[in-house]
């Protein structure tokens, strides 16, 4: 063959090759791209999300954090330990024996509040019941030590049998305020111990019976009217008490009591806590979140802080984060975004002012809030330092990252207008300044989220419109939806959830994770109401067309 045509033909065997290569390296840069720093640069919407587990706390005994307890069996000095809070005539006799404590009356009406701990208006207070004889009633008390101030749930006893349930507010010794509620159908069998929950949200309480481990909402009451337990000066002066009025001839058996910090009835909002790039912190082997803990409607949440192993579905929470303006109030945001400065060490953030909602008197303006403090506030009770970041109007969902190319602060969050819709926003400062950059976007949208997959960002959101919505950075151009195996929704609850996406280090099961969480409110909770949901775990597999 003449040399000429073996070049030829070489030439062409090698442009059929090239072609062939380069047709399936565009292939496979259009759905799984080159890895990167052990992470997967695949376009957002080419990866499958599928439901690896799901879990709802409510009020789950081993994720609570103590405040406070009284553990009858561990009493040595009764009187010492847990004195009397009531200044009465006759005052009712208490007594340990076999682990439990009995107080009863003898031959008049006798009364008793015996202190258990201090008071934290955010906190959950229980009383486990083993037994009653005879009739009167006995439950939760707080007090104010200084004046004639108290709050009180209690379960009333008829000939041994509970019959319905108080809540009482006594404001200078006038009773302000008395609820009813008939004790719940569902638990008629009075030979096993039960548990009065109260659930307080600094503006409010939910009421709850839990009776062989299921919890049951009795009834709800908000008090701000009547005092403002959000402010520093008012709560710090309050006890915590189990108070029992007996007729005569009467006796209560009480087996514990408790004040904690709890997950409460349902969790939402969920968020990675980051570096200020946006980097997901991974510590000891553990993600670290910000989580709702839902109350009741909107002034009734609490931010929580939970950390989990990603390899699995370990939850746990760790703590309770509440927020200072600097007017006297510890109030509770929510939907936080916090990060860790890497420079610094400090902890800042975002949150959305909420308890804007706490009291109607004071006509306050819901708004974005800048928070910091240079105390870790991951694990307990935390205060974070807070004030607005000037962007006007009742905006929610913060999601911040500082990007180094542009060496802007960019904020992405849902603007309220007609309905929320995601815009981006930017800065030179993480706490001040910013301008509107993108959007707002033509649709509904909640639970923002800036995340780099590769070395890419993208911009992610929820929305009503049965769909998670990926969108370019930061111009948030409609880029493709997330696809999700069994989505945490279906025809009876909505749909608008948060992302949460986060790739992955090498050495874990799935190159992405997602947390969600679904709206599904709990049982007997009054309309408006925002008690959702389960929190649901997804592994995220980049799609293979050729499987």
């Amino acid at each position: 063959m003449p040399t000429a045509i073996k070049l030829l033909t070489a030439y062409r065997v090698a442009h059929h090759v090239f072609l062939i290569l380069a047709a399936i390296a565009i292939f496979d840069a259009r759905f799984v791209l080159a890895q990167q720093d052990g992470r997967p640069r695949t376009h957002p919407s080419e990866i499958e999300f599928r439901r690896q587990a799901v879990r709802r706390m409510v009020f789950d005994s081993g994720q609570t954090i103590p405040l406070s307890t009284l553990d009858p069996s561990k009493v040595v000095s009764f009187d010492l330990m847990h004195p009397e809070l009531l200044q009465t005539k006759v005052k009712a006799k208490c007594s340990i024996d076999e682990g439990a404590l009995t107080v009863a009356s003898a031959d008049e009406v006798a009364e008793s509040v015996r202190w258990f701990g201090g008071f934290n208006p955010f906190a959950t207070y229980e009383v486990t019941i083993g037994s009653f004889a005879g009739t009167g009633s006995s439950g939760l008390s707080f007090q104010d030590f200084e004046n004639a101030n108290s709050l009180s749930a209690e379960v009333m006893f008829a000939d041994g049998m509970p019959v319905e349930l108080t809540w009482r507010i006594v404001h200078d010794s006038i009773e302000v305020d008395q609820m009813r509620w008939e004790w719940p159908a569902e638990i008629d069998d009075f030979s096993k111990p039960f548990v009065l929950r109260v659930q307080m949200s600094a503006v409010g309480v939910n009421v709850f019976v839990e009776s062989e481990g299921r919890s049951h909402l009795v009834g709800y009451a908000d008090f701000s009217k009547h005092f403002d337990l959000r402010k520093q000066s008012r709560f710090t002066r309050f006890h915590s008490g189990i108070s029992s009025r007996l007729q005569p001839q009467s006796h209560v058996k009480i087996l514990a009591a408790a004040g904690v910090l709890s997950p409460g009835s349902g969790q939402a909002d969920l968020r990675a806590i980051t570096d200020e790039q946006g980097v997901p912190l991974i510590e000891d082997g553990r993600l670290w979140l910000t989580i709702t803990l839902r109350g009741r409607a909107l002034p009734h949440p609490t931010q929580g802080v939970f950390s989990m192993n990603p390899s699995v579905f370990d939850l746990r929470f760790e703590g309770v984060i509440v927020f200072d303006m600097g007017d006297g109030l510890l109030r509770n945001e929510l939907a936080s975004h916090i990060f860790r400065d890497s420079q610094s060490g400090q902890w800042c953030g975002w949150t959305t002012g909420f308890s804007a909602f706490g009291n109607d008197a004071d006509k306050e303006a819901k708004t974005i809030l800048a928070v910091w403090s240079s105390t870790d506030p991951r694990r307990g009770f935390s205060v974070m330092k807070a004030k607005p970041v000037g962007i006007e109007g009742a905006h929610e969902d913060p999601h911040c990252i500082y990007d180094s190319e542009a060496k802007k602060w960019r904020l992405l969050l849902c603007e309220h207008g007609k309905k929320y819709q995601a815009a981006m926003w930017e800065s030179d400062h993480w706490d001040h300044g910013f301008q509107r950059l993108a959007g707002p976007v033509d649709v509904d949208s909640t639970g923002t989220l800036i995340q780099k997959f590769g070395d890419i960002r993208y911009a992610l959101f929820g929305s009503a419109d049965r769909k998670i919505y990926v969108r370019s950075y930061p111009d948030l151009q409609p880029v493709g939806e997330l696809k999700m195996d069994l989505p945490p929704w279906n025809d009876d609850h909505g749909t608008r959830v948060w992302p949460n996406v986060i790739p992955m280090p090498d050495g874990y099961p799935a190159p992405f994770i997602a947390l969600m969480m679904d709206r599904a409110n709990f049982p007997g909770m009054p309309k408006p109401n925002w008690t959702y949901g389960a929190i649901y775990l997804y592994h995220g597999y980049p799609i293979h067309y050729d499987d």
